[in-house]
């Protein structure tokens, strides 16, 4: 489809950027309430536990954790605030950050996966997104709730999860490429199953070499099953609602920009 100048900005970084944030605040949302529904519960739960445990610390071990506590730069915050709009906010944040970064990457790869329409490339992006940076990295490190978890550990937990997922979301970038190359000799559906083959080859690869973590100590297993449930959940609300919304707002925006530059051509043709 030919384009004349100016013409192209109907479909400009900016325009998918705000599309995408938008979308992003509204599924932020919906992750809240089902979190909120689902989730707060089990932490509950957890927290009760902990303040179990806590009751049978020596008087040395309180004071330190009080001093902890205590230390410079730590503020408290009520549980009823962190489980409303400190987990209000939290979603709303990741929603609107998930989205914008979603949407920048439809951008980038419409028209450029073989046949696929603007509203097919763009429901591709929410799957991957959701499998790259959601599930993959979850599936090796789940979410855990208070109580779970040794404090001293936590800085290298972190980096583990967030190696993995650096990992994982590189490797869906490659393969999304390898694919599209592929399309040159083989058809969609075995270019695109080679390239799965090949990030589930990397991501295992990672995990494996990737350490792993097992500090569950005593804590119930129906509490955390449910608590992971809860927290998978929530993730697949979030890409779900941001890989539905933008998909939807992306194609009516190509439509529109289509019908424009079809109604252009024929008046040129005149």
């Amino acid at each position: 489809m030919s384009t004349v100048p100016g013409e192209s900005s109907a479909l400009s970084p900016a325009a998918f950027l705000i599309r995408g944030l938008a979308v992003g605040l509204v599924a932020g949302l919906i992750a809240f309430v089902v979190a909120f529904a689902l989730g707060e519960p089990q932490v509950d739960d957890a927290i009760g536990l902990e303040e179990a445990a806590a009751a049978h610390l020596t008087p040395d071990e309180v004071a330190a954790e009080e001093a902890a506590a205590d230390e410079d730069g730590m503020v408290e915050i009520s549980r009823e605030n962190q489980k409303s709009w400190g987990l209000l906010t939290g979603m709303l944040a990741v929603g609107a950050a998930l989205g914008g970064l979603a949407s920048l990457a439809a951008a980038a790869v419409l028209g450029r996966l073989g046949g696929l329409s603007a509203r097919g490339s763009t429901a591709l992006v929410g799957l991957l997104g959701f499998v790259a940076i959601a599930l993959v990295p979850f599936a090796k490190y789940p979410a855990t709730p208070p109580a779970v978890g040794s404090g001293d550990t936590i800085g290298g937990r972190t980096a583990s999860y967030f190696g993995l997922l650096l990992v994982s979301v590189l490797a869906v970038i490659a393969v999304v490429v390898l694919a599209n190359r592929l399309l040159a000799r083989l058809d969609g559906w075995t270019a695109a199953l080679i390239g799965a083959a090949a990030y589930l080859v990397v991501v295992t690869v990672a995990g494996y070499l990737l350490p792993s973590v097992n500090e569950l100590g005593d804590f119930p297993a129906d509490t955390l099953w449910y608590f992971r449930r809860a927290s998978l959940v929530t993730l697949a609300s979030l890409w779900a609602a941001i890989g539905v919304g933008l998909t939807v707002l992306v194609g009516r925006m190509y439509d529109r920009f289509a019908a424009d530059v079809a109604r252009r051509e024929l008046a040129a043709s005149l």
